[in-house]
């Protein structure tokens, strides 16, 4: 049996653990840096602490890389005449592609969409007056081709120099996650980004990073510790469970990935340890080495032949190191005269993938059968995780997005 069959033959029973519903954090803390931390490593086992030892944890020359993306109000609410109320979630943008252009974007664009209570909309576009930068102006939606359970939606508005960033920051909502059961609150527009996203773009934060407050980066930087950005535009798929029997029946979600130069030479010549917090900075980085090693045989591929693929690691032997992987990116960029590398990817990081980039992480603790869980297990071995999981449910843990955290290391 191949690599690639013995990952797809995996029973996502297998990954199943009990979660009561009020282990689940409705509210983060309220110092989010005071939330409990567990730390595992394969020598010295489990160790109980709270985030802000995070910077003394962290070993010497270690470089932090997170995820600098923006949670957008993706969420859009439409009244029907007939009373009914159309929930439109924005996904991923298609016309224009660009996620900075189509922020910028004045009069119409078009996103690929969730549409909730979709049968009330039989046909027409939907509209209703808003206010924006304190004028009213008109909104409207069509619906055009379906992808899937989506929709690509054309949205169109009046009001001039009106941006869609302005129209979303006005009247979207912050699309928490379902598991919380409730409402969007005020106070998520605060508490479900980190302190460090610039990049707007994702329909789901990179919670991993909300624990980290300025106080505790500030200690980072006073120990030595080096701090680097990327992008992963969260999308919502992370949400999906997997509902197939054996996970090769489950398809992973695109997501829009941005490395800068400038952080593939640190990974080059990188000294210590690099930590990624959350599994979405782990899956951006742990995917440079499959586009590096496409550039490998193909150094003018194109972005198609670069997007990394669900099985790619299982597909293929790894033919060369992780430094000249990398190197190959730089080069590609350089041939290109660009400083960052734009692509998609839809890895997949399941027990038999082999980490290339990463030598420790920051996440949450994840919800059952899960994929997040099967790329935790993949780092910590398929032994360690369920004890891990059982010590934080014995240990007055809290779990998922503004839940309590891991540290993970070699």
């Amino acid at each position: 049996m191949t690599l690639k069959e013995k990952v797809q033959n995996l029973k996502i029973t297998d990954y199943n653990y009990p979660l009561p519903d009020e282990r689940i954090a409705k509210h983060p803390l309220h110092e989010r840096e005071q939330c409990k931390l567990l730390e595992f490593t394969p020598t010295q086992g489990m160790s109980e602490h709270r985030f802000y030892e995070v910077p003394a944890l962290l070993p010497q020359g270690t470089m932090l890389v997170y995820n600098n993306t923006r949670v957008i109000n993706a969420r859009l609410r439409f009244r029907k005449d007939t009373g009914s109320t159309i929930e439109i979630f924005c996904l991923e943008p298609v016309l224009p592609r660009d996620y900075e252009q189509i922020f910028q974007t004045t009069g119409a664009c078009t996103w690929l969409c969730l549409v909730g209570n979709s049968k009330r909309w039989k046909q027409g576009a939907l509209s209703q007056v808003v206010e924006v930068d304190g004028r009213k102006l008109t909104l409207t939606a069509t619906r055009g081709e379906r992808r899937g359970n989506s929709w690509e939606i054309a949205f169109a508005w009046d009001g001039g120099q009106v941006t869609f960033a302005s129209l979303l920051d006005a009247i979207g909502e912050i699309p928490i996650p379902p598991y919380l059961n409730r409402k969007t609150e005020q106070s998520d527009a605060t508490d479900y980004q980190t302190v460090y996203s610039h990049i707007d773009g994702s329909v789901a934060a990179p919670t991993a990073g909300l624990h980290f407050t300025s106080e505790v980066l500030a200690e980072c930087d006073r120990r030595g510790i080096a701090r680097r950005e990327l992008t992963l535009h969260v999308g919502a798929g992370t949400f999906q469970p997997v509902k197939s029997e054996n996970i090769g029946g489950h398809e992973m979600h695109y997501e829009f990935i941005s490395v800068q130069r400038s952080l593939l030479v640190d990974l080059i010549n990188a000294q210590g340890p690099v930590v990624a917090v959350g599994t979405t900075s782990v899956r951006t980085l742990e995917s440079l080495y499959y586009i590096g090693q496409v550039l490998e045989t193909h150094p003018d591929a194109d972005e198609d032949q670069l997007t990394v693929t669900q099985w790619m690691p299982y597909d293929t032997p790894c033919m060369i190191s992780t430094q000249k992987a990398l190197r190959n990116i730089v080069d590609y960029l350089d041939r290109h005269h660009a400083e960052c590398y734009m692509g998609s990817t839809q890895l997949m990081i399941a027990p038999g993938f082999k980490y290339r980039i990463i030598d420790g992480m920051i996440t949450n603790f994840h919800q059952p059968q899960s994929t997040l869980l099967l790329l935790v297990s993949a780092f910590v071995g398929n032994d360690n995780w369920r004890p891990i999981y059982d010590y934080a449910l014995g240990h007055g843990f809290r779990f998922l997005s503004y839940g309590d955290a891991c540290l993970f290391l070699k």
